[in-house]
């Protein structure tokens, strides 16, 4: 099973953060963090990379859920989608897919809600 959802924009890198946080929002997911991979390379460790991003999305009310059904899933939120340019200037979108997270932990209310959200952020992938 792969972990993960990708499709690749012709856009620039700022339009499509721009383009696949409007399509979360569509879907009920807000962006809590946005973390900027490429600056935080050449801070930290002076080395050079292709703009990256990762967009923190959550679903509030998937969340709760989850939380509910196992109160240690916060270890795994929240719902990773990454943005990044690729050497040949294309943009690649890619979301976490939850129900692969998720296979380690015996749940079958979790995994119920990982198959709904996972549902939700292929919307997403398959509609940019």
């Amino acid at each position: 099973m792969s972990y993960h959802f990708t499709t690749t924009l012709s856009s620039s890198f700022d339009d499509a953060i721009e383009t696949v946080t409007a399509a979360l929002k569509e879907k009920g997911f807000g962006v809590l963090t946005t973390i900027d991979v490429q600056k935080a390379m050449k801070e930290k460790i002076d080395k050079e990379i292709n703009p990256y991003t990762i967009l923190g999305s959550c679903n509030p009310g998937f969340a709760y859920r989850a939380l509910q059904a196992e109160n240690k899933i916060g270890t795994m939120l929240p719902c990773n989608v990454v943005v990044q340019q690729l050497d040949d200037g294309s943009i690649e979108v890619s979301a976490v897919d939850p129900m692969a997270s998720m296979q380690a932990i015996d749940n079958p209310d979790l995994g119920d809600i990982a198959g709904e959200v996972r549902g939700m952020l292929q919307d997403v992938i398959s509609g940019l």
